[in-house]
């Protein structure tokens, strides 16, 4: 946007980037519990020692969900990598509008001066999408472009650096002759202080600062929830939760999609979201012990196993599931075991 915006703190609740982002990018990996450390090659362990101190040699096929225990034990760590993907506007343009065809992740990279007023495009060629304060440019006239000053080498001396956008922010002798020309593309004839001449891809994300592809008339005063949504996605970037490119990406496609406020959730959970939780159990002859293998879809909580005289506590790691060391020996073969894990319950047979 042309006029500059307070940087504020990152509104997680409201921040609701899974509806463009591929997951993204966000995906945790969750080393199973127990795993990790090799178990010592003691041939009798003391029947006090506890489940952390005596991580077990673990083979390549942990018992995973869906999968049935056998043999040792193993520790792995599963993960998904979440690609930043983004989708590009056609904003066709001539060397007036553009000054080259380099493009960064599908935006095109300015060379338009901010010293002179620059071309914008015919009157009543531009039709923006919505309206309101939820508006979107014409994609053709306004598809952003982003400055070359600015790379995510360099975010900690530029938008991640206070007082940056005042650096490049062209002046009003230069933007308020180019706003009345891009209010006309628009086919927009109300007082210039209705609209603010916004960058689509804003300064605070290397957006380009003069491009008649990256400014249009926005309806409504300043600021507004383009203007908040500006602020999470650059501190995001710069405390390193984003990269500069899927956030320059994300606005420019539909800043709408993720700065309109969510509809309220049901507060009851539904059947796919309820807790659930499977065990299974398995002697080891090695450790006169048992393996409970818990499946659930509750990540990261307290599992409880009890029953056979004997209780023991672990729990799950990022995806539900738990591999706990049941001390009950081979004498509690037949007996029923009782399984919680957060707000699940379950049961298996040794």
């Amino acid at each position: 946007m042309v006029r500059a915006v307070g940087h504020g703190a990152l509104g997680r609740a409201t921040f609701a980037l899974a509806a463009l982002l591929p997951a993204a990018a966000l995906a945790g990996c969750g080393g199973a519990a127990g795993g990790g450390s090799t178990r010592p090659a003691a041939t009798a362990p003391p029947p006090a020692v506890t489940q952390a101190a005596r991580a077990r040699p673990r083979v390549a096929a942990r018992p995973r969900r869906g999968s049935s225990a056998a043999g040792g034990r193993s520790a792995g760590s599963g993960g998904s990598s979440s690609g930043g993907g983004g989708s590009s506007s056609g904003g066709g343009g001539s060397s007036s509008r553009g000054g080259g065809p380099s493009t960064t992740g599908g935006l095109p990279v300015s060379r338009v001066s901010s010293s002179a007023v620059a071309p914008q495009p015919p009157p009543g060629s531009c039709h923006a999408r919505g309206s309101g304060l939820y508006s979107l440019p014409d994609p053709h006239c306004t598809p952003g472009a982003l400055s070359p000053a600015v790379t995510q080498a360099n975010i900690a001396s530029t938008i991640c650096s206070p007082g940056y956008t005042e650096t490049v922010r062209p002046p009003e002798s230069i933007t308020e002759p180019e706003k009345e020309a891009s209010l006309a593309a628009y086919g927009d004839s109300g007082p210039l202080h209705d609209y603010e001449y916004d960058h689509l891809v804003p300064l605070e994300l290397g957006g380009a600062p003069n491009d008649p592809r990256n400014l249009w008339p926005e309806p409504g005063p300043s600021p507004n929830p383009k203007d908040a949504l500006e602020n999470r996605l650059r501190q995001a970037v710069c405390d390193g939760q984003m990269t500069l490119a899927r956030a320059q990406r994300a606005i420019a496609t539909d800043w709408v999609a993720l700065a309109r406020p969510q509809p309220a959730q049901p507060t009851g959970p539904s059947p796919s979201s309820a807790a659930q939780c499977s065990a299974s159990a398995r002697y080891n002859s090695r450790y006169d012990d048992w393996d409970v293998y818990v499946h659930s879809n509750q990540p990261d909580r307290p599992v409880t196993v009890t029953g056979a005289g004997a209780a023991k506590t672990w729990h799950t790691d990022s995806t539900g599931y738990a591999d706990v060391y049941f001390h009950a020996g081979r004498s509690a073969a037949g007996e029923r075991i009782t399984v919680q894990v957060g707000t699940a319950t379950c049961s298996a047979t040794l």
